[in-house]
């Protein structure tokens, strides 16, 4: 079918972006996950290897899964996927619920040295 001024596949594809999507559709209007709660610092290991053949899933969910066979975090999934982080964390929810991936949380900050260490550090650099 052609639309005046091109095809109809012309209008859904900008020169620069590439495939015009936006991120409510990826997610079907939803803007939090069903499950989990993601921390950008959230490490995201996928359970299976293949997951082509599941139904219900689109293109983003099973692009997550080959991206997270190894362990990534939840910012990096959303930079290599070139989608928003609140995507990708409804996203992610939808395959936890289908015990796809396997989220972990970030550490607790237990081990972070006090704060004035690291002005202690930043004092000496500035008197180089």
């Amino acid at each position: 079918m052609t639309v005046e001024g091109g095809s109809t596949e012309d209008r859904w594809v900008d020169d620069h972006a590439g495939p015009v999507v936006r991120p409510y559709a990826v997610t079907r209007g939803r803007a939090r996950p069903v499950t989990g709660t993601f921390d950008l610092i959230s490490l995201v290991t996928a359970t299976r290897a293949d997951v082509a053949g599941e139904s219900g899933l689109g293109p983003e969910h099973v692009a997550i899964v080959a991206l997270c066979q190894r362990m990534q975090s939840v910012a990096e999934v959303a930079a290599h996927l070139d989608l928003p982080v609140g995507t990708v964390r409804v996203l992610l929810g939808d395959l936890m619920a289908r015990d796809l991936v396997q989220v972990s949380p970030p550490r607790s900050s237990a081990g972070v040295p006090d704060e004035s260490i690291f002005e202690a550090v930043i004092n000496g650099l500035r008197a180089l």
